[in-house]
């Protein structure tokens, strides 16, 4: 399978955003890892100080859309002691929405999964392979679907404007943006659910998905972009601001095109990524988890990591740090922060161990 279009010089970069200059130019940090995660600091307290006189999106809406079975240890990364070897994460959709200066309103969907399709990802498709029936019953809930929250919220699908996830693990978006040629598996529709949206993505992971390393493919669903045009993807390098109070920040690591959802509230400053699966993992010292507190004492790790792929472990780390300087103290609880996973650690009764000592839910706000 090749993805010609994503080995070209030729694939555009639309001017979408504001570049955030003070977070770029980490790759030229001379030294080592230790040198860059004290850059990455400096620069991410100074982006603080300066992000929130963009201003306030409009609204921000939280949307569950499914819970499921995820290994205890990547969502946990060596930390926990749970003997449970699954825990549960529940993927949620945010709905940002903000104004132009010029009075447009912009739609954007952040992790609008389609989990539907996103089942069919090699490792879940296996491991939905080997769980019997009514197990998988147990352990897979759904929410609602991204079409049908938009629908309550009153949102039509020509109004949406960017789809944005973290990284492009599991997703198949051939429903949301269309594609070239029939389908067999969708009954030959070739129908953008969202005809006017842009899949935002960091060019160094559009790029990589053309030549994917072993360590990858398990995550990767590479086929379905194969009949997806060019143009339904803003490719971005680096950290922007999108528009008042809304930013994705490159947050490499997880993936080397990772990128995180910054946003400004009447609350602070959230971040949104997949780069750990809890508040908690930001500060391990409040968690009462198993293991948790007392792993990252004896090794002074400040932060647990999602690590199911060890691409760049040490630059994810680095990454997390950005995102934890970067968000303010949870105010129903200061021992936490205001880090909102994408799939958020979800405490179930067949999984012990894993239950969050704190969980934030949802992501509202109202400007």
């Amino acid at each position: 399978m090749t993805l010609s279009w994503a080995t070209t010089d030729t694939l555009d970069m639309p001017t979408v955003g504001t570049a955030v200059d003070i977070l770029a130019g980490l790759a030229d940090v001379p030294g080592g890892y230790g040198a860059k995660l004290r850059w990455t600091r400096q620069r991410a307290e100074a982006f603080r100080a300066d992000f929130p006189s963009t201003g306030m999106p409009t609204s921000i809406a939280t949307c569950p859309l499914v819970t499921l079975p995820y290994p205890t240890r990547f969502g946990l990364f060596r930390a926990s002691r749970a003997i449970a070897p699954f825990l549960s994460i529940t993927n949620r959709m945010l709905v940002v929405r903000w104004q132009e200066s010029d009075g447009r309103g912009r739609v954007l969907l952040f992790e609008p999964s389609d989990h539907e399709l996103g089942q069919y990802t090699p490792y879940f498709a296996e491991l939905q392979r080997k769980t019997p029936g009514p197990l998988r019953a147990l352990l897979v809930k759904e929410h609602g679907t991204v079409l049908g929250h938009l629908a309550r919220l009153g949102i039509k699908p020509e109004e949406v404007d960017y789809l944005l996830f973290d990284h492009l693990h599991t997703q198949d978006l051939r429903r949301w943006v269309g594609t070239t040629q029939p389908q067999r598996d969708l009954n030959g529709d070739i129908r953008a659910a969202f005809p006017n949206a842009k899949v935002i993505v960091q060019r160094d992971e559009l790029m990589g998905m053309a030549d994917l390393h072993p360590l990858q493919r398990p995550w990767y669903q590479p086929s379905t972009f194969a009949d997806i045009s060019p143009e339904a993807f803003l490719p971005v390098e680096g950290s922007l601001v999108l528009g008042p109070g809304v930013a994705v920040v490159a947050t490499p690591g997880h993936v080397f095109g990772n990128q995180t959802l910054v946003v400004n509230t009447s609350t602070g400053i959230w971040a949104s990524s997949e780069n750990a699966i809890a508040t908690e993992c930001l500060t391990p010292e409040h968690s009462t988890m198993p293991g948790l507190a007392r792993w990252s004492s004896r090794w002074q790790q400040e932060v647990v990591l999602n690590a199911n792929t060890i691409e760049t472990t040490a630059d994810q780390y680095n990454s997390i740090i950005l995102e934890k300087t970067l968000v303010d103290r949870c105010q129903r609880n200061e021992n936490f922060l205001q880090f909102f996973p994408s799939s958020e650690l979800t405490g179930m009764w067949t999984n012990p161990g894993t239950n969050p000592t704190f969980s934030h839910g949802e992501l509202t706000h109202q400007a």
